[in-house]
């Protein structure tokens, strides 16, 4: 049992939401599985890590319903309402931490049903040195952030508890962190590895938006103007209507689109994309509208529109275990610093933007242990 544990990839949490409670289920969901019977992975094996080789060992949140809870517990608790994966989670003897709330409740979601919004804890707020005392004692290898959108002070707090307590970070919002030098910097100087920003789905709106543009390039189609608008009925969404949190998030998935375009980039009149509104009903089921104006041949003119729906924190799961061993490998490595392959593979708004197939290959060279250069 204790050689088991010892070959178990340790995780801590920020935000106990619905993309880490797919996660979380996820994990027990395909722990006894075999290759041929999982789906939803780019990767079966990374390292000799498969993906139920990864334990949560420390969790923070800041809801009432959540902050002393198991964690086998916690990510079922409201508002979290995406779908079951796997419901019957062995009680794990974590307990989720209260955190430090900082930026990290948007004030408009007080005016909303508590079903659908945050409840803040009674308990007091943990300080940073309790978060890093926390995270050394719980054995972690390494944070993965999933703080709301917009909570770029918080994001930046737990990327400092994480320095400190000598730990990777898998940062999953965009908040720029892994694509800031200063901070890259940092965590190099601390040889400690560091995937981000702002996690890409198996197949969401970005990723599909951004493999259209570069087909529209490719091709030889000149386009002219698109958008990308986004529905959801989960907490995310609903924090999103306080568009001044939506800065570095448009930011992030509108220069994930516009860096497959090379030299043609669109002017900011032309092309437009964020989240567009909350739909209570929807719960965490994400709908993509995509439209792209641009011309053929002749300058003949042509326009596509597609329509994509998807759970929307499953949808990452698998991204983020891939994510996770990635950082799990560079940690055996004794490598630390930004992970440039798997960053532009698995997220947003990495430092450097790639094509998906070129981040790809980096990705498979640096698992493979080939130097980059």
């Amino acid at each position: 049992m204790e050689e088991e544990l010892m070959d178990m990839i340790k995780i801590g949490i920020v935000g106990i939401g619905n993309c880490a409670s797919a996660l979380v289920q996820g994990i027990e969901y395909y722990r006894n599985s075999s290759e041929h019977e999982a789906i939803g992975f780019m990767h079966w094996e990374i390292g000799g890590y498969k993906p139920g080789d990864i334990e949560v060992v420390v969790a923070f949140d800041v809801d009432n319903r959540k902050v002393g809870k198991d964690i086998s517990e916690a990510v079922f608790c409201l508002p979290n309402c995406t779908k079951l994966i796997f419901r019957d989670i062995p009680k794990k003897g974590i307990t989720v931490n209260m955190g430090c709330v900082l930026d990290g409740v948007a004030g408009h979601m007080k005016n909303y049903d508590e079903k659908h919004t945050f409840v803040l804890s009674a308990h007091e707020e943990a300080d940073r040195g309790q978060v890093v005392n926390i995270l050394k004692k719980s054995g972690a290898d390494m944070l993965l952030n999933y703080l709301p959108v917009g909570s770029e002070r918080a994001a930046r707090f737990y990327a400092e508890c994480a320095l400190e307590a000598g730990v990777g970070l898998v940062n999953n919002m965009p908040a720029f962190i892994a694509s800031d030098p200063q901070w890259e910097k940092r965590f190099r100087d601390r040889n400690l590895p560091i995937i981000g920003d702002d996690i890409k789905s198996k197949i969401g709106a970005t990723i599909v938006h951004r493999v259209l543009a570069n087909l529209f390039r490719n091709r030889g189609v000149k386009l002219h103007r698109t958008y990308q608008l986004n529905t959801g009925g989960n907490t995310d969404f609903l924090n999103m209507l306080d568009r001044d949190r939506l800065v570095s998030k448009k930011k992030s998935k509108t220069e994930s689109v516009q860096s497959q375009l090379g030299i043609e980039r669109l002017s900011d009149e032309n092309i437009h994309i964020g989240p567009s509104d909350w739909v209570a009903w929807q719960k965490d089921n994400k709908v993509c509208f995509i439209r792209m104006e641009g011309s053929i041949f002749g300058d003949i003119p042509m326009d596509l529109e597609l329509r994509l729906s998807v759970e929307d924190s499953p949808n990452s799961g698998g991204v983020v275990i891939d994510a996770i061993r990635c950082c799990k490998l560079a940690i055996d490595r004794k490598t630390g610093g930004v992970l440039y392959g798997p960053s532009a593979y698995f997220m947003k708004h990495p430092p450097r933007q790639f094509t998906d197939e070129e981040a790809r290959r980096m990705t498979e060279d640096f698992i493979a242990g080939t130097p980059e250069g």
